[in-house]
């Protein structure tokens, strides 16, 4: 399934997000920097992508960590999944978090992220004194097993 989304380009080094293979389901998103940028371990900065995005109503925009960044370097996205409603039309940035104990650096270019765009419901939310019973009730926290 495709689904069009605008793209602005804010800035003119900026690069469309790219998909690495034709089944990919998460778009690289790259740096726009104006030089080398350092994440000292346990810092988050703000990377800049020089994009605003025009998603579709019903569509969300997820951006998620790139697993070779998260694992081989500790970058990820501070917020684990960054939400970027429909209705924003300001520059799409990614708040990197350094998990690792070691400062990284970011670059003009470098694959920071990916936006996976999908389809939400909205829920309407109805208040009521008592909820169906399950198996399961109130129990959460590894309350269905560890293994």
């Amino acid at each position: 399934m495709t689904q069009l989304v605008a793209v602005k380009l804010l800035d003119p080094r900026a690069k469309m997000p790219t998909y690495g293979s034709a089944d990919a389901a998460g778009a690289d998103l790259y740096a726009v920097t104006d030089s080398t940028v350092t994440v000292a371990p346990g810092e988050t900065v703000l990377v800049h992508t020089g994009l605003a995005l025009a998603i579709p109503q019903g569509f969300v925009g997820l951006v998620y960590a790139r697993s070779g960044l998260a694992t081989k370097q500790g970058l990820a996205p501070a917020n684990k999944v960054g939400v970027i409603d429909a209705d924003y039309r300001g520059e799409l940035m990614v708040a990197l978090h350094n998990h690792g104990s070691e400062s990284r650096t970011v670059e003009y270019g470098d694959r920071i992220a990916q936006l996976v765009i999908t389809p939400y419901l909205t829920a309407q939310f109805v208040q009521q004194e008592h909820l169906d019973d399950t198996v399961r009730g109130e129990g959460g926290f590894g309350s269905t097993g560890s293994k």
